[in-house]
């Protein structure tokens, strides 16, 4: 449905995208994940036919990204949307509904968003939340076969977030192709079932989320303790953080520290231990392939 070719994309001497290969099929709930200025903006406008690849292809649904017939059967929100601010919520999203060819009923997309009591609101008069909202009700009313969500709960509180993850994840039941990018890792754990990470205009990462996760040390540890990192010298720890007494460490053996830290009379209390998660795998993944460019 969505096919990036070694892909390459350059602004001026900067190199955005060096060879990226993508292909996302039907029912595929995909998040795209790296850090600021990874590249992930530029694959996702190259899908969209935005801009033009510096070199290699760029497919949506087999055609050019640019041709109506793709872009009809596509939802998108981006970070940055305009918007004639005059009309009232409900006169916008029907007139959008209006540019698909089996549109969504206008209360439906409206709902699906958790604007129904905002319906006749101004948009001029909508909180930057609601506004997050409203973006998200015009990319679903043309009923697409691909949605494309760009950063899509940046500027939400927190019910709005939980509003907005409960619609999504409804979505993601009825079999909708979603492709999405976010820097709440959380989120892209719940929601997709595979993760793309991309660093320095790479792909560096390809898989579902279990499989990424199983490339950092097994289990996180997290306690309370006067300690030092001296206290942890020889034994088999990553991503040793301690702050405001909070420790905090990656291991693939956490019965073996926490014995020999306590055979060194630490202190603990609070004690967690839980998988690494999402966050963790994507840490050691951009840092490792920073060290392995000889960047910082």
């Amino acid at each position: 449905m969505v096919e990036l070719t070694e892909a390459r994309k350059s602004y001026g001497r900067t190199e955005a995208l060096k060879g990226v290969s993508i292909a996302i099929h039907s029912g595929e709930v995909v998040a795209m994940l790296g850090p600021n200025g990874a590249g992930k903006t530029t694959a996702i406008s190259l899908m969209l036919g935005l801009r033009k690849p510096s070199a290699g292809r760029a497919r949506l649904f087999g055609l050019e990204p640019t041709d109506v017939r793709a872009r009809s059967r596509c939802g998108v929100m981006l970070q940055e949307s305009g918007v004639p601010e005059l009309l009232k919520v409900r006169e916008l999203v029907r007139l959008f509904g209006t540019y698909y060819p089996a549109p969504l009923p206008v209360g439906t997309a409206i709902e699906m968003a958790g604007l129904t009591d905002n319906a006749d609101t101004r948009i001029d008069r909508l909180s930057g939340g609601q506004k997050q909202r409203l973006y998200y009700a015009l990319a679903v009313v043309g009923n697409p076969q691909v949605l494309f969500l760009d950063e899509p709960t940046v500027g939400l509180d927190v019910e709005g977030r939980r509003t907005f993850l409960a619609g999504l994840r409804r979505a993601v039941d009825s079999g909708q192709t979603i492709l999405l990018t976010t820097h709440y890792l959380q989120e892209a754990d719940e929601i997709a079932r595979r993760i793309i990470v991309i660093d320095h205009g790479v792909v560096i990462a390809d898989a579902p989320p279990a499989q990424i996760k199983a490339q950092v040390a097994g289990k996180r540890v997290s306690f309370q303790a006067a300690v030092s990192d001296t206290a942890f010298q020889s034994l088999p720890v990553k991503g040793l953080e301690i702050a405001d007494e909070r420790v905090r460490f990656l291991t693939n053996e956490p019965e073996e520290v926490l014995r020999a830290l306590f055979a060194r009379g630490v202190q603990i209390s609070d004690l967690e231990v839980t998988g690494a998660d999402l966050e963790d795998a994507f840490v050691h993944l951009t840092h490792r392939e920073r060290e392995e460019a000889g960047v910082g």
